[in-house]
């Protein structure tokens, strides 16, 4: 089963932050990070956020293997775009848009095996009590 975390309205340019899912796509976790740690584009840190918390459901919410994690799937999407109006010559005025964007990672790994307790401890851990 697959762990995702989303980020939405980042506010930057989804071709921009593209550039840089590209580079973690398919890769294990832990090398993402590194990889993104050293990447000096504004959009790294944005990524690297949403990894860690795909990450982070993956092991608390889902018992998986944190050694085991890796980029299933990365996706960026445009997001809500605010338009503006920026004063041009002679009274005029130009148009431009304030672009955001959605980033959506997927992880999948290994399961952590789950200690079951067998009945009898349950039951002698109440009677005690």
């Amino acid at each position: 089963m697959a762990v995702q975390a989303l980020a939405k309205g980042v506010r930057m340019s989804p071709r921009k932050v593209a550039v840089v899912a590209s580079l973690v796509r398919g890769r294990s976790v832990n090398e993402a990070l590194t990889i993104l740690e050293h990447t000096p584009r504004r959009a790294a840190d944005q990524v690297r956020r949403v990894i860690k918390s795909a990450r982070a459901n993956a092991e608390h919410n889902h018992q998986y293997k944190p050694d085991t994690l890796f980029i299933s799937e990365i996706q960026v999407t445009p997001g809500p775009r605010l338009k503006r109006i920026r004063p041009a010559a002679r009274g005029s005025a130009n148009r431009f848009q304030l672009k955001s964007s959605h980033i959506r990672v997927i992880v999948e790994g290994e399961k952590r095996t789950v200690k079951k307790v067998s009945p009898a401890k349950v039951t002698a851990k109440k009677e005690s009590k």
